[in-house]
């Protein structure tokens, strides 16, 4: 049971760092918040630091998950899943992203 925890983490963690890896970017950022991105150039920074981080502590949970060559596998299907469903949320509505960034520049 716990390896079911350690992967829903691993999934959580993966989507929300895809979608703040997203919204630092300039274009996306103006898409979904509905604000010039030169005004939160600093929040744009810290986000793609949070993605960063939030994606190896994917990687982290998925080792803790499985052994390294299967969590590795997993990790990767995960990074391909979460930048899929980031896409598709970002062409069909973007605001439902808005949430995950607190800040607003």
């Amino acid at each position: 049971m716990p390896e079911a925890i350690w992967l829903l983490l691993a999934s959580l963690l993966s989507l929300a760092g895809m979608a703040w890896l997203a919204l630092a970017m300039a274009v996306h950022w103006e898409q979904v918040m509905l604000q010039p991105a030169a005004r939160a150039a600093g929040v744009r920074l810290l986000l793609r630091g949070t993605g960063a981080c939030a994606l190896a502590l994917a990687a982290a949970a998925c080792l803790l998950a499985d052994r390294p060559s299967m969590a590795l596998l997993v990790w990767l299907m995960l990074l391909a899943a979460s930048a899929l469903t980031v896409a598709l949320t970002l062409a069909w509505r973007p605001a439902l992203l808005r949430g995950l960034c607190p800040l607003r520049g």
